[in-house]
């Protein structure tokens, strides 16, 4: 008998009920009777299942066919024959760890079809046989106690496991005890505990990896009726074992986890909250919900941190129910993983851990869930969503007290990651920048083969009328060397990740990241020092105003005799688009296929899109051209590789060529995104954004109608009138007699910095305790940036 789900988020928000609690020992758990177990199990089942539904809603009924489509197939291709060698013809050698694991995938797929009313294998007792035997098959042939560990770890001790016990759930009253106990052995085999690596027992298990891991041991410890496994499941969340050093209830300093500015990072040095993160937070709210009320609830008062990442690490990262690209990692490559079902798993994650948080934060993500949920309209979440995701989003969706919430908008600077993302109402921009801190990529086991250039200032601009522009075939047809906001040599590389195992590379430089004022405005810097192989070296910075984004470069120098380039944008125009493209008020570009190059541009608007100021004239570079690629080209991971089948999209690419071997060249382009053709065109003489400075020493604008000047200095020097001690990114407002100041040490180099006004400043209203002021005719901030890892100082002066 499955739980409603009603009964499901009723016992899920028990968990908040008990959170004051304390830590159950052992003992305690061991004294429950067998009902405990048997509950728990029902709860198991319903959160793979979805539990009961209405048949008749259309939303569900489509759900359901979907899950019937797949299974059938599977059913269909099936080797059910007594001399099979594997269970499906393109899963063979079953011994091979990624056929053995995607073989468990599958065969959970169609357990789930199995133990789900209304599909036409719900039931089915030749169903159930064949799946009790394809799972002794898998165990007797390839994955079983006497075995070795090959390949990736990562299908042995997680992947392989968390579907078996998932199937063991499903198919509990039809598993003998003997096979129940094989599967079992199997897990305590390879997945003993959360709390290490087995195939390398020093190795303390992190971030998702853990989480994977403790609902693995809780579902062995339900099955097996093991309370010690699940005190263990339990306390591996807050990592009792270690005294909380790997706890997923803390926030990080370095290494892999949650950081208090909303950086998420995963394998030590890749920014990884769409991917990584996304699976740590449904895996916590997974076992939150399942243990919930029952004597092995979780009660860790820490689990707060779970709670606020939700808004503090997930929310700027999401844009209309879409995960952003730039905190992916390698899992751009993936075909089946793109940023709309990544950013479904998040979004009913964040729903499933509602159930059981306190009420005033449940009821701020539902309102955010709600106007993601309605908000995406090009990939609805109802498309991508299991039974048990859309069931979540159903009970928010029809309930008239939940409204919608707006985008979420505002600057910020995830110094811990690398990352800026810049968000107004109808539009929302993130850079992916890389430092010896942050890698410029994660590659390996097949994936992520041309991601060379993602960390070096990629631009990401969403646009809320166009959802699908990293999400339509972008990956695969995207020209590789030239990625939007990036400035590269014209070398050719060889393909990335084609040895076992992941593999990163971060950058010699330390200058990444910057400021942000008031929540609104930011300033954004890395220096690109090019791979081995390369002499490129340039200074780059970004402003991040109300309706507007500065980009500019400066020192732009290599001794290669190759050509180099600044890429303006790279837009995606889907398979059939034709956007206008005009340069000063004059179509340019028709021919597809074909470069252009307008001497001296001032301005350029590329229809759907918006306005692109060249601040200081330039020979703009565009070329409209048809791109085919194939997902297999960018990833042929054993259990992620993409299809050969071509795909074509067209594309609008503007770019800057800086000539072979230059020697501090520069760029300065503003981009404005939304902007119309008349309006960039306005902008353009207007000039409402000056730029000040834009050199090896200092970069700097002034917004006149904000009362805004902004610098990032690469050294100690002066600029916009504002003299700074070192390298810096330096935002100062001025409303009446108001002063905002925000400075930060984004390379992470300096104990103290000194920053100079050019005004007077009476009085001081606000600082925050690393920041001292001198007030008089020329005020003197002293920062102590010493350890801040890059985040923003503040002050508030008067004048």
């Amino acid at each position: 008998m499955q739980l409603s789900r009603r009964a499901l988020l009723a016992a899920s928000g028990a968990a908040a009920v008990t959170a004051a609690g304390g830590v159950l020992v052992p003992e305690a758990a061991a004294a429950q009777p067998a009902d405990d177990f048997d509950a728990l199990l029902r709860r198991a089942e319903t959160l793979l299942t979805g539990g009961e539904f209405d048949a008749s809603d259309p939303d569900f009924a489509a759900a359901v066919a979907t899950l019937d489509s797949t299974a059938k197939e599977l059913w269909a291709t099936l080797d059910r024959g007594a001399g099979r060698s594997a269970l499906w013809a393109d899963l063979s050698p079953v011994t091979d760890p990624g056929n053995f694991g995607q073989s468990y995938t599958r065969l959970r797929t169609l357990a789930t079809a199995w133990a789900t009313p209304g599909t036409s294998l719900a039931g089915d007792a030749e169903t159930a046989e064949a799946l009790l035997g394809a799972l002794r098959f898998t165990y007797d042939t390839a994955y079983h106690p006497g075995a070795r560990e090959s390949g990736n770890w990562w299908f042995w001790e997680i992947g392989a496991p968390r579907a078996l016990m998932d199937c063991s759930v499903l198919l509990r009253g039809q598993l003998s005890a003997g096979d129940l106990a094989d599967y079992l052995g199997v897990v305590d085999r390879f997945c003993p505990d959360a709390d290490r690596r087995t195939n390398s027992p020093t190795l303390p298990e992190t971030g998702a990896n853990r989480t994977d891991k403790a609902v693995i041991v809780a579902l062995r410890g339900l099955l097996g009726a093991d309370p010690a496994k699940l005190v263990s499941a339990r306390d591996a969340l807050s990592d009792v074992r270690d005294a909380g050093r790997n706890s997923l209830f803390r926030y990080v300093g370095s290494g892999d986890g949650f950081y208090e500015d909303g950086s998420f990072v995963q394998h030590d040095v890749v920014a990884y909250t769409g991917s990584y993160g996304t699976v740590l937070l449904g895996g916590a709210a997974w076992l939150l919900s399942l243990l919930a009320g029952s004597p092995w609830a979780v009660t860790d008062p820490a689990v707060s941190v779970m709670y606020e990442a939700v808004e503090r690490s997930f929310a700027p990262v999401v844009f209309d129910g879409l995960m952003m690209d730039a905190v992916r990692g390698r899992a751009v490559s993936r075909e089946r993983a793109g940023d709309h079902r990544d950013g479904a798993a998040a979004v009913a994650a964040i729903l499933l851990l509602a159930s059981g948080a306190p009420a005033a934060h449940a009821a701020r993500w539902r309102t955010l869930a709600k106007g993601w949920l309605t908000r995406n309209r090009t990939t609805p979440f109802a498309s991508l969503a299991s039974l048990p995701q859309l069931a979540l989003a159903k009970a928010v969706l029809d309930d008239g007290g939940i409204h919608a919430g707006t985008r979420t908008t505002g600057s910020f600077v995830l110094a811990d990651m690398d990352r800026v993302v810049h968000r107004r109402p109808g539009w929302a921009l993130a850079l992916s920048l890389s430092s010896k801190r942050i890698s410029a990529y994660e590659a390996g086991n097949g994936e992520n083969r041309h991601g060379w250039y993602t960390g070096d200032g990629m631009t990401y601009l969403y646009d809320g009328e166009d959802l699908g522009q990293f999400n339509d075939g972008f990956w695969p047809t995207v020209d590789p060397y030239r990625l939007p906001g990036t400035t590269v040599d014209t070398r050719r590389r060889d393909d990335l990740g084609a040895g076992a195992g992941t593999s990163t590379y971060c950058p010699a430089n330390t200058v990444a990241g910057g400021a942000v004022l008031a929540g609104r405005y930011g300033a954004a810097a890395m220096e690109v020092t090019g791979a081995e192989g390369s002499t490129l070296r340039a200074r780059k910075s970004w402003f991040l105003l109300d309706n507007a984004v500065v980009a500019l470069g400066a020192g732009i120098t290599a001794a290669d005799g190759r050509t180099v380039e600044t890429i303006i944008e790279n837009r995606n125009l889907g398979a059939r688009g034709r956007n206008r493209l005009l340069v000063d008020g004059v179509p340019r570009c028709v021919a597809e296929d074909r470069a252009a190059t307008s001497d001296r541009a001032r301005w350029a608007h590329l229809e759907g899109v918006g306005g692109y100021v060249l601040a200081q004239g330039a020979a703009l570079h565009s070329l409209r051209e048809r791109r085919t690629g194939t997902w297999r080209a960018i990833d042929t991971g054993a259990d992620t590789a993409g299809s050969s089948d071509p795909v074509t999209r067209r594309y609008l690419t503007l770019w800057v060529d800086h000539g072979t071997s230059p020697t501090d060249a520069g760029y300065a382009y503003v981009l404005l995104p939304g902007a119309s053709a008349a309006a960039t065109a306005v902008w353009s003489r207007s000039r409402p954004v000056r730029i000040l400075a834009n050199d090896a020493t200092a970069q700097a604008v002034e917004d006149r109608r904000a009362g805004l000047t902004a610098v990032h200095f690469w050294g100690a020097g002066s600029a916009a009138g504002i003299t700074a001690s070192g390298p810096a990114s330096v935002l100062v407002r001025r409303r009446g007699a108001h002063v905002s100041v925000a400075v930060a040490d984004p390379g992470r180099t300096q104990t103290t910095l000194s920053v100079e006004l050019p005004f007077h400043v009476r009085s001081v209203a606000e600082t925050d305790d690393t920041v001292t002021v001198t007030p008089g005719r020329r005020p003197v901030l002293t920062v102590a940036v010493g350890g801040s890892r890059g985040h923003t100082h503040r002050a508030e002066l008067v004048q």
